[in-house]
């Protein structure tokens, strides 16, 4: 048999994400394919004639024709399936301020890092933050464009909330976007006013586009840099695949990615566009090869925003946010939008993802997806719907029969449980995220970050969100819903082969025979480990197509 490109992997405790074969010790790649893997002693011949030589002991080594490689008893895992992110985005926030402990706690370290931020670029230069969530701030609101302005008044500032559907400026902001007291609110948005009709300074969903002309532009080769700096951060986190879900502009992601391919970018990404800033583009226009996902970098398909967040209190409910009769969230997604959506997929024979949190969001969505049949090659759901925080009986039995998949973000509540408390009480909580019931209802269900779109540090890392998974408990220590918990198998499989059928990777996400050799070395055995534990497990290796990315 050709031997070329053999790499054979000894003595792990090999985690398959296979339910056919879920435990192994040993596995072999060839040119960056799996094409065996099992228990040692089954190891066809072939592949033990051809490492001949390599002794028990050996780290990594020729032996006879094959590179042999000892995992020395680690728990291997296929790569992590990131289904729902923004990298793009995730990577440009690295230059910004990172509002959020432990550097900022309150309103009065932030005002004093724009201070800094101000006196270190000069005026008239926009200051930039992302990541507040107010109740994680010492004064328990979000800042508004006062407290920006005792900050910096000879410079625009504008934050980004934690969720990425609420904005933050001050009075230079506003009168650069041109919004006073006599702008309307956009569809799908609210310019929060105060007591005189004054805008606050906070815009939320819809509105938060308004700022958009007055961003400092970025070139594309910025760009290209900056995802190359946080290409890194994935390979170290063990995420070898990543669905794009698109930028809060205009911006085509796939050039970038294609750019950053060509330099060592590692990560296989199946690419969205945010339709909202394309729907009225003429010249818009994805080539059919782009769509082919035998690619390292395709177009899987289209991106609506349903509703807002929970912990922005904009998710679209069915019943009122507690202490209120009538503050049920905002509908963020007009009819003409989702129809033209639902036609491109339908020419396209793309995926259509939809974010919906609250009940009413993800009951439209389902819905209307259910009055089509599937126009995507089989084994793509042709509908995905995002994030699912607070599904109803009805639209988890019509997702199941109709083949829609869901993929959901268990750092949200681990990360936000005041926000979340603070707006849903505890017994709704407990309620929202029913991972186990999803599953037992036979839901195509899938783990990702959505970063940066969360208040945590290090938004993209795994293993929070597996200890959520596991635990339901927050990182405050605030319990929501354990009955909803899941096993650390079930949480692992969700963050790797259940990510990657939500998303239609076919040949990811799972080590078996002719999938892509796409696996994480990790540091202690994330099926033995307290389940308090988990998010202290780090990455030691990571392989993306039988090639070592990370070595910590």
């Amino acid at each position: 048999m050709e031997q070329e490109g053999i790499h054979i992997f000894i003595n792990g405790k090999i985690f398959t994400a296979d339910r056919a074969n879920p435990y192994a010790d040993s596995m072999v790649a060839e040119n960056g394919t799996i094409a065996w893997v099992g228990q040692e002693a089954d190891m066809p011949l072939p592949y033990r004639q051809g490492r001949t030589g390599d002794g028990p002991g050996a780290d990594a080594g020729a032996g006879g024709d094959c590179l042999v490689t000892d995992l020395q008893g680690r728990r291997v895992i296929p790569g992590f399936v990131d289904a729902h992110m923004h990298p793009v985005m995730l990577a440009d926030y690295q230059k910004q301020i990172a509002v959020m402990p432990p550097q900022i706690c309150s309103i009065r370290d932030l005002m004093q890092e724009i201070r800094k931020r101000r006196q270190a670029q000069g005026p008239g230069r926009c200051i930039l933050g992302w990541g507040y969530d107010e109740q994680g701030l010492l004064e328990k609101r979000p800042p508004d464009r006062h407290d920006l302005d005792r900050a910096c008044s000879d410079a625009p500032v504008i934050l980004t909330r934690t969720c990425v559907h609420i904005r933050s400026a001050n009075s230079m902001a506003l009168r650069l976007a041109g919004i006073d007291r006599n702008t309307p609110n956009p569809p799908g948005g609210e310019i929060e006013r105060d007591e005189t009709g004054e805008p606050t300074g906070i815009l939320k969903e819809n509105a938060r586009h308004l700022l958009n002309p007055i961003l400092p532009p970025e070139t594309e080769a910025d760009k290209v840099e900056n995802l190359l700096g946080l290409g890194k951060i994935l390979d170290a986190q063990g995420i070898t695949s990543i669905c794009d879900m698109g930028n809060m502009d205009g911006t085509d992601n796939f050039p970038i990615y294609e750019a950053a391919a060509g330099r060592g970018f590692s990560q296989r990404v199946g690419v969205y566009y945010m339709w909202d800033f394309f729907a009225d583009r003429k010249d818009f226009h994805i080539p059919n090869e782009h769509f082919d996902r035998n690619r390292k970098i395709f177009a899987a398909g289209l991106k609506l925003i349903g509703d807002g967040s929970v912990s922005g209190r904009t998710a679209w409910m069915d019943r009122p946010y507690p202490g209120t009769d009538d503050e049920y969230g905002i509908s963020v997604c007009s009819d003409r939008l989702l129809e033209s959506a639902v036609a491109f997929c339908k020419e396209n024979h793309c995926q259509l993802s939809m974010h919906a949190m609250g009940r009413r969001a993800i009951s439209r969505m389902v819905e209307r997806a259910c009055r089509e049949g599937p126009w995507t090659p089989a084994g793509i759901p042709y509908v995905r719907v995002e994030h699912v925080t607070d599904p109803s009986e009805e639209s988890i039995e019509k997702a199941v029969q109709c083949g829609i998949s869901f993929v959901s973000q268990p750092i949200f509540p681990y990360a936000e449980s005041k926000s979340y408390l603070r707006n849903l009480g505890a017994r709704w909580l407990n309620e929202c995220y029913p991972f186990r019931h999803m599953l037992e209802k036979g839901i195509n269900l899938g783990f990702s970050t959505d970063a940066p779109a969360t208040f945590w540090s290090e938004p993209s890392d795994p293993f929070p969100g597996l200890k959520a998974a596991v635990t339901r408990t927050a990182a405050d220590g605030t319990s929501f819903g354990k009955a909803e918990a899941v096993t650390p198998a079930t949480a692992l499989w969700l963050y790797t082969r259940g990510a990657a059928l939500a998303a239609g990777l076919s040949d990811t996400g799972m080590l078996a025979k002719g999938f892509h050799a796409d696996f994480a070395v990790l540091s202690d055995d994330i099926l033995e480990t307290a389940p308090e534990d988990i998010d202290k497990i780090r990455v030691l290796q990571t392989w993306a197509d039988g090639r070592c990315i990370f070595q910590r």
